[in-house]
């Protein structure tokens, strides 16, 4: 399957904690609208890279315990076995779109909140079988 869309239309009309976008063989793209004070929660990858690209707000991500800033434009690319967390520390809301390479969630899922993510047990098990088995 092929996709094409406009990103940074998309990411902007996203309301969703999480919105699985496109998932292929071999990536997954994910769009993320993370509230104010909010944070996709400390976690690690042990197979899946990750590359997070800010399109609106501010953040400090947390990379094996290193805290740096990030602004509208820029990106982070998480290489597999680093522990990490992204934190919304602006005014606004966060608007990220993130490539998972292998995928880490089940494809088309959408999460309204963390809370909704954070119960979806059936999803957190695909994520973990994804890190286990490459």
């Amino acid at each position: 399957m092929t996709t094409i869309t406009n990103i940074i239309k998309k990411t902007q009309e996203n309301t969703n904690f999480r919105t699985v976008l496109y998932t292929g063989q071999k990536s997954q793209l994910v769009i993320m609208n993370i509230e104010v004070g909010g944070e996709i929660g400390q976690e690690k990858h042990d197979q899946v890279e990750q590359s997070i690209f800010v399109l609106q707000g501010e953040a400090q991500v947390i990379l094996d315990g290193k805290d740096s800033k990030m602004i509208q434009g820029d990106v982070v690319v998480i290489s597999p076995g680093i522990e990490h967390n992204l934190i919304n520390t602006g005014a606004e809301p966060l608007l990220v779109y993130t490539v998972y390479s292998p995928q880490n969630h089940l494809e088309g899922r959408i999460h309204k909140t963390k809370a909704d993510a954070k119960k979806d047990e059936e999803d957190e098990k695909y994520g973990k079988k994804v890190n286990e088995n490459k």
